[in-house]
């Protein structure tokens, strides 16, 4: 980590000597942000005119850049908002706060032009998808409910076991293998109603965005990919009410000043009302079932000086299904809390201060009628984490270092049985472990044509006490291993050490004003594991920290790519290709036991992966129609000695052929129709090969121990929508401005009943005969109705 930060430093300083050996520079710096609420805007480009030198803002709408002295036009702009030319005369270091207005038919005569999407060809980034919530919203969804999960399953690369599934897989890796951060605190479960929904409130959302491959050095933990969910700050001019009224749940959202353009907040709250209609029923046990889903998202902000601010935000919300009044049934829900602190040192050096909570937990539960007789069974994962981070800004040069601390805190699971007052408690007891890490990375300008950006990650896994360390027998591949001791450790004692070096790199070569290639590498590392033999994530898996008998995940990926723009930059394309390497994979013995198994590492076989393929993507952003089409061609596999005769095998979220076509079109100022068509391959399964009778009773068999040998067959679904906006009412009435929007919209139009999985069973009142099942979570055409407002 010294000598690469001895290099660094060293390739900055050759390019600052040489610069102002020429010519004296100045920086220019400041913040970007909406015109009509204050929110800051994320990617926001400023940059001279003539030289085209210039920054994008970072997510917290701050930008630095420096530029001979002189007079200069400074032009800043971003996607859906009017560009701004500033004038400027620079003979010392200046501070411009700009602020952008929204791109509307009534600015079409004034001396500004809307901002080109160029980011595609000229950003350092590959393998990234960016989506606002504008763009999400014109995506037809589910029920009417647009949701940001959904809306990046449509992107390339990334795929779903099928519906009603939790998580989604990114570039051939696990549902556990993704970083999903909300305000950069980190969700482990990210969907309501078993997925079909995901925790994240639209009305609440600012920014989302989706790193496939080039992660930076700032993020790790987890192997494939990072969901970077950026929550609004709250209007910070004037009152904001949102919400709407759907087929499934409502929703209200609440934004206003603190003081104008000072401070602000934002609540948003949603809850489903299932259980509202089932007490309609005259089925008492209908009327006494539960069946909702809520959650409340919130943030507020300050600014305390001309160069601090602080943030706070936060999330709670739960899924709870019940029965028998509510003795019965089972619930989970995840809660997060962040503040952070923003100071600008000077024009040139920004730091951002962060410290999180975040808890994930479930409950299963069930009692008889006279309470005599009860089982109650909790587990959870809680985390607490500071992350303080610098960016220096040294002309072609954005240094990025700092550091990271989590503590890991995990419940796997306990289970209270009362039976006639005897009370009996059995589990895994509680495991801990501390995740440090120090980074440092530069983002760097080598001329006109080429950029690259290259750092280090270095991270430190400490599996600590109090705790039991498991020793368990050396025995065939595939088989259960038996334990021959154990070692207790007390409160912070250290029971295993894991070190691990993750350089990443990426680098820019424009060929024009239109076209530029791309390539990355990274390796990741990941120190906790998703213990679950389930076909898809569900809310009762189980996580499991890296000790003596597992080691931490280790990936590398190699990714190259082609972007180029057409037609003035109406459309975007691009076409990248990736592989990526897995080790220390998990795969489980034949009926292993993993849950309240203080033993379940002795069901575990560690192997490795490999992970594939092709990514197209061409998007149109302007005109009355727009949209965009993307195309996976992968595969993802696993090599585990003892299963599959030893030899690679696909995975159960492998899907050869991934094809999403989205548009929008606008029909007039007021109507417009979206539609969206998915193509995939089915993914594979472990279907028996032979069968054993044995009294009466056929047991499946597989003879050959093959692995996801055979297909479901293939996914295809259409969706419509139709959206009609209100006119904006004027006048002094409590409700002006108020403007409502319907959204009209038929999920699974032509009626397709995808398969989720087949399975065989025995067929009824027969010895002899046995049926394969095709399991359909949807077979019908699903209509929904709703309504959102705003004012």
């Amino acid at each position: 980590m010294k000598q690469f930060l001895v290099l660094v430093l060293l390739l900055s300083s050759f390019s600052v000597s040489f610069a102002q050996t020429t010519v004296q520079r100045y920086t220019i710096s400041g913040y970007v942000r909406d015109a009509k609420n204050g929110e800051a805007l994320i990617g926001a480009t400023v940059s001279d005119q003539d030289t085209k030198v210039g920054a994008a803002t970072n997510v917290y709408g701050f930008y630095s850049f420096s530029l001979p002295a002189g007079e200069h036009t400074i032009k800043a702009g971003f996607l859906g908002y009017e560009t701004k030319v500033i004038k400027v005369n620079l003979t010392a270091n200046q501070k411009q706060n700009i602020e952008l207005s929204e791109a509307s038919a009534e600015t079409k005569e004034v001396v500004i032009t809307a901002e080109k999407p160029e980011a595609n060809v000229k950003a350092m980034e590959m393998s990234v998808n960016k989506l606002d919530i504008k763009s999400i919203n014109k995506i037809p969804a589910f029920l009417g409910e647009v949701d940001v999960i959904r809306a990046i399953q449509l992107l390339p690369g990334v795929s779903t076991v099928g519906e009603g599934s939790s998580g989604f897989n990114v570039r051939g890796g696990s549902v556990d293998q993704n970083l999903v951060l909300l305000d950069e605190a980190p969700v482990y479960n990210s969907s309501h109603l078993f997925g079909f929904f995901s925790v994240f409130n639209p009305d609440a959302v600012k920014d989302v965005k989706l790193v496939k491959g080039g992660i930076p050095a700032q993020y790790g933990g987890r192997l494939s990919s990072l969901l970077d969910v950026r929550l609004k700050e709250g209007n910070m001019k004037k009152l904001a009410i949102n919400g709407g009224i759907g087929t499934v749940f409502s929703r209200l959202a609440i934004e206003a000043p603190f003081k104008k353009d000072k401070g602000s907040f934002i609540v948003a709250v949603r809850r489903s009302y299932g259980d509202v209609f089932l007490k309609l029923s005259s089925n008492q046990a209908l009327k006494e079932s539960q069946l909702y889903f809520y959650d409340l998202t919130a943030k507020a902000n300050y600014e305390i000086g001309k160069n601090d601010r602080i943030f706070v935000s936060g999330y709670l919300g739960r899924d709870v299904f019940g029965f028998g009044g509510g003795r019965n049934g089972f619930n989970w829900g995840n809660r997060t809390a962040t503040i952070r602190w923003n100071h600008v040192f000077s024009d040139k050096l920004f730091l951002n201060s962060t410290a999180f909570y975040s808890n994930y937990d479930y409950q299963i539960k069930f009692e008889n009628d006279d309470a005599t007789s009860s089982f109650n069974w909790k587990a959870n994962v809680i985390n607490y984490s500071v992350k303080p981070e610098f960016s220096y800004y040294l002309n072609d040069n954005t240094i990025t270092f700092g550091g990271q601390s989590i503590l890991y805190q995990f419940e796997p699971g306990t289970a209270t049985s009362i039976s006639e007052g005897e009370k009996n408690v059995v589990g895994q007891p509680n495991k801990y472990g501390i995740e440090n890490a120090l980074y440092l990375a530069n983002e760097q300008k080598i001329n006109t044509r080429l950029s690259l950006q290259y750092g280090l990650r270095f991270s430190n896994w400490q599996y600590v006490g109090s705790g039991t360390e498991y020793f368990f027998n050396d025995t065939i591949s595939g088989a259960r291993r038996t334990l021959i001791g154990t070692k207790e450790y007390g409160s912070g004692d250290v029971i295993r050490t894991f070190n691990n070096l993750e350089p990443r790199f990426s680098a820019k070569y424009e060929i024009n004003e239109n076209s530029s290639l791309k390539a990355s590498y990274n390796r990741t590392a990941q120190y906790i594991h998703l213990i679950s033999n389930s076909v898809a994530s569900t809310p009762l898996d189980i996580y499991a920290p890296s000790s003596n008998n597992i080691k931490p995940q280790l990936a590398d990926q190699v990714a190259v790519g082609y972007f180029r723009n057409f037609a003035n930059n109406t459309f975007e394309a691009s076409v990248e290709g990736y592989y990526k390497t897995l080790q220390n994979q998990l795969e489980y013995v034949s009926n292993a036991d993993l849950l309240l198994n203080r033993q379940f590492e002795g069901d575990l076989i560690k192997g490795k992966g490999r992970a594939y393929g092709l990514e197209f993507f061409i998007k149109k952003n302007s005109g009355k129609l727009t949209g965009f089409i993307s195309y996976t061609l992968s595969r993802s596999e696993r090599l585990f000695e003892g299963l599959n005769k030893n030899d690679w095998y696909p995975t159960r979220f492998d899907k050869t052929h991934i094809l999403n076509i989205t548009a929008n079109y606008d029909i007039t100022d007021r109507w417009s129709l979206g539609a969206n068509w998915t193509y995939q391959t089915g993914t594979p399964g472990t279907f028996p090969t032979n069968r054993i009778v044995y009294q009466g009773i056929i047991i499946p068999h597989t003879y050959s121990n093959a692995r996801n040998s055979v297909r479901i067959p293939d996914y295809h679904r259409l969706d419509f929508s139709a959206t009609r906006e209100g006119k904006v009412h004027t006048g002094t009435k409590w409700y002006q401005n108020w403007q409502g929007t319907w959204v009209f919209s038929v999920y699974n139009a032509y009626n397709r009943r995808n398969a989720f999985s087949i399975f065989f069973q025995q067929k009824e009142n027969s010895r002899v005969e046995t049926e394969a099942i095709r399991f359909s979570v949807f077979g019908s055409i699903i209509p929904a109705v709703t309504y959102n407002f705003k004012f």
